[in-house]
């Protein structure tokens, strides 16, 4: 683990200055699809090595995003005059616009963050940590959840692919594991149960290896290629963070992920498939999901220590967290 944190020191600073903190500050929603990779790498460093400043950087991108908000009225596109509070995106396609997938994209790992500190007590118990966490779980209820719900679950919630239905799962699923609220909690309950369920009739069986999985991004589809690897690592966080919460997602669904990622989407090295069903040529890039696969499975692992795609405080701090959870199950 002290390698990984080795490596992830070597670009820590260098991507903190150059990517994350600008985008974290630039009131561009489009940017924060990016900065949720900064976000992750830097709670699971924490998770892997329990060092605050990890934590605390992960901390002063979100303290960033939520003080430059706006009130939605107020934003260049005037796409929704209510009371809720956000951010415009850069990005020329949706230029002025609010964008429900940029933000649900980042705050999947928002959210992630803030129950590392509900659940760690030395954290929770702290004021300095308790502010923060008070302060950012209320805007997440409030000006991300909340915010697209009301302005029309169907469309911005329930969304048309997968991953991008899988982002509110997770979003879901962490506000309910935090909120003090009963009314939120069975909201949030009845979101994550419709999409793990939608989501559960979407796996099938691979047609390459019958313990691997096979889904289709598109709802209702069962035949090829199906999910792009790509995309469908928002698909795998998703999993195997529900799994870890234990809510819906079984032993059994994780090893078929991991049996896909081994021997359909990667058969041999420098081989990587672009879709589920092991076709067209991927690039390699597993930092956002399939890369977590490895915490459950010590030969996995040490297969995506000689991976050369991605490498990234995402990368290095998923790895040093995969050595940490299966040193803790293996000492159990």
């Amino acid at each position: 683990m002290d390698d990984w944190e080795k490596e992830f020191l070597s670009h820590w600073d260098v991507e903190h200055a150059e990517s994350f903190l600008p985008a974290s500050t630039s009131r561009d929603s489009w940017q924060f699809y990016s900065l949720a990779y900064g976000i992750d790498g830097n709670t699971a460093m924490y998770r892997a090595t329990g060092k605050v400043r990890y934590l605390d950087r992960a901390l002063l991108y979100v303290d960033n995003m939520v003080d430059t908000a706006r009130d939605s009225w107020s934003l260049e596109g005037r796409q929704f005059v209510d009371l809720s509070r956000g951010w415009s995106s850069g990005d020329p396609e949706n230029l002025g616009l609010e964008v429900p997938l940029y933000e649900s994209y980042c705050w999947r790992y928002v959210t992630r963050l803030l129950r590392v500190i509900r659940e760690t007590p030395a954290l929770y118990n702290k004021g300095k940590y308790r502010k923060q966490y008070q302060r950012l779980l209320e805007f997440s209820e409030i000006h991300i959840f909340e915010k697209w719900f009301q302005r029309g679950a169907d469309a911005y919630i329930y969304r048309e692919n997968t991953h991008m239905a899988s982002h509110w799962a997770s979003i879901a699923m962490d506000l309910a594991l935090m909120t003090p609220d009963a009314a939120r909690k069975t909201r949030y309950l009845e979101v994550f149960d419709n999409i793990a369920s939608s989501l559960r009739a979407q796996m099938g069986v691979s047609p390459l290896n019958p313990e691997a999985s096979f889904w289709s991004d598109e709802w209702g589809i069962h035949s090829g290629p199906g999910q792009d690897v790509s995309h469908g690592n928002g698909v795998v966080a998703y999993i195997v963070e529900a799994h870890e919460a234990g809510m819906e997602w079984t032993d059994g669904d994780v090893r078929a992920l991991r049996v896909t990622l081994d021997s359909i989407i990667w058969p041999s090295a420098g081989q990587y498939a672009q879709f589920v069903d092991g076709s067209g040529k991927g690039d390699g890039w597993f930092n956002d999901g399939f890369m977590k696969l490895g915490r459950y499975d010590a030969a996995l692992q040490l297969r995506l220590e000689t991976h050369a795609v991605g490498w990234n405080t995402q990368f290095f701090g998923n790895a040093a967290l995969n050595v940490r959870l299966l040193s803790e199950r293996s000492a159990h």
